[in-house]
């Protein structure tokens, strides 16, 4: 879908249908819709006081022109209560309008700023969240079906603004969301491929093309480069695998001369999680074709942060491989070091995801940076806790939790703060090791997140737990069935406060 603005009047514009909108329990709509409501003889009012708009968000009503206006349709959506309006509404909005469209064969649409007029809204900010709701709730992956996609769709939005002192605005914002809406796209793509067309070395080979694209560096680090490294915790997990592990590096400098100004974002990158000899139960088990979600997630981050041109220093690390139960694969019970030289007890080698994260969080640290956020699918205990509305956040530092919690709410990715208390610390020490990879059966996305905590001193850390909401199986808004594309873009956002 290609997204452009436009100077002109929304009710001369030459396509198949128009997008305008309704504040909930506004009775006489006003300007841009109050014009398409005079053009239409009032058949917008007619239908509030028919009851049948009521502006509820979500609510898209179709009216057919028949000739009275160039556009041949006319969709009035509710964007809910003015009081709690925001970007996250425009985004749910503008997604589900994009599905709305196709369903009624529009191929060119025109739709004003949702908000701009009594919503008061900032013009920038708006454009950004329409576009990525749009893109986002029109994307659909179809790639290994025999007819491929069916052509059908919208092919070009217009925001139309009639008000030329706002159009730059506009067109910045539409950029800057077209911009992370390709990332988040990108993160869906690989979080969605089945794990045969997902291995390590695939997504190595994206983590390269996205270097290529944006002029990055990366390095991929092969078996024996972490043997040397003492990557022990790591390579544990791949011990069951015919596939060969990938430790992959993808580093933006946006801000050379400020080594300071510095992120590394780790991602989890288990590309199929089989549980290992701790074998997962054979129903539900395809999804976990999805559990490198953490890890496209940063990659994707890396490669918006470097086309929007952010003056901050970004690194994705993301160790990966699969989880299977092989001949040489890891038995419980076993010990191993990771590449701080702590040892570990694997009790449980479906619990897989904090064994790769560890060594990725030392390698940060090899590197020199200071400020460390991980992602990853990792515990089931999170949605248990929380449900599939808000991802985990855990750390050591509150500042850049608390960061990371209002950045997210900016981007519509939700978070709930957990505690890392001292006295949980003894569900995860070791008998036979310094350190254990489970602990008792409650609590277990906070043992989760303390294990890592024993690799993250000296460096501000957070860890986001994204396991309850990387896949969704509901359409809502601008998210639809399967890889949500979480958190890519609390991550850009982040990347973008560092930068200002």
């Amino acid at each position: 879908m290609d997204i452009r603005v436009l100077h002109g009047d929304i009710t001369q514009q030459d396509v198949g249908a128009i997008v305008v909108n309704l504040f909930e329990g506004v009775t006489q709509p006003r300007g841009a819709t109050g014009a398409v409501d005079s053009a239409l003889k009032g058949a917008i009012s007619g239908l509030i006081a028919d009851g049948e708009i009521k502006g509820k968000r979500g609510e898209a009503t179709v009216i057919h022109t028949l000739g009275m206006m160039r556009p041949k349709r006319v969709v009035v959506v509710g964007l809910g209560k003015q009081d709690s309006f925001n970007m996250n509404a425009v985004r749910e909005v503008s997604g589900d309008v994009a599905r709305t469209l196709k369903r009624l064969g529009v191929e060119r649409a025109a739709t004003i700023v949702h908000g701009a007029g009594i919503g008061g809204v900032d013009a920038e900010q708006v454009a950004q969240a329409l576009a990525e709701g749009a893109l986002l709730g029109a994307y659909e992956f179809n790639r290994h079906k025999s007819k491929g996609a069916d052509g059908k769709g919208v092919q070009e939005m217009v925001i139309v603004e009639s008000d030329s002192a706002k159009l730059l605005a506009l067109e910045r914002g539409v950029a800057t969301g077209k911009t992370v809406a390709d990332a988040v796209l990108l993160c869906r793509d690989l979080a969605n491929e089945p794990a045969n067309h997902m291995t390590p070395t695939i997504l190595a080979e994206q983590a390269r093309q996205i270097a290529r694209e944006q002029n990055l560096e990366v390095t991929i680090l092969d078996r024996p480069q972490c043997e040397e490294l003492g990557m022990g915790s790591f390579l544990s997990v791949a011990q069951g695998s015919a596939q060969p592990p990938k430790f992959i590096v993808l580093r933006y400098w946006g801000d050379r001369g400020n080594p300071e100004n510095s992120l590394a974002l780790v991602g989890k990158g288990i590309t199929f999680d089989s549980g290992g000899t701790s074998l997962k139960p054979a129903d539900g088990m395809q999804s976990m074709k999805g559990d490198m979600a953490g890890g496209a997630s940063v990659l994707c981050a890396v490669k918006a942060v470097a086309r929007l041109g952010c003056k901050v220093n970004v690194t994705a690390i993301v160790p990966a491989t699969e989880n299977m139960p092989g001949g040489s694969a890891t038995k419980p019970g076993d010990v191993v070091r990771a590449m701080n030289g702590k040892s570990i007890e694997i009790l449980n080698t479906d619990a897989e995801g904090r064994l790769v994260l560890a060594d990725g969080i030392c390698y940060a640290k090899h590197l020199g940076l200071k400020r460390v956020v991980d992602v990853a699918t990792l515990t089931g205990a999170i949605g248990q806790a929380l449900g599939s509305v808000r991802m985990g956040i855990f750390g050591n530092d509150q500042a850049l939790i608390d960061r990371l919690i209002a950045v997210g709410d900016e981007a519509g990715e939700f978070m709930w703060q957990l505690p890392l208390d001292e006295a949980y610390k003894e569900q995860v020490r070791s008998e036979v090791a310094d350190i254990k990879n489970t602990g008792s059966r409650g609590a277990g996305a906070i043992t989760a997140a303390l294990f890592m905590e024993f690799f993250a001193d000296g460096v501000q850390w957070a860890h986001l737990d994204t396991a309850a909401v990387s896949r969704t199986d509901q359409v809502r808004g601008h998210t639809v069935k399967g890889a949500t594309g979480v958190p890519v873009r609390t991550l850009v956002r982040l990347c973008q406060r560092m930068a200002s």
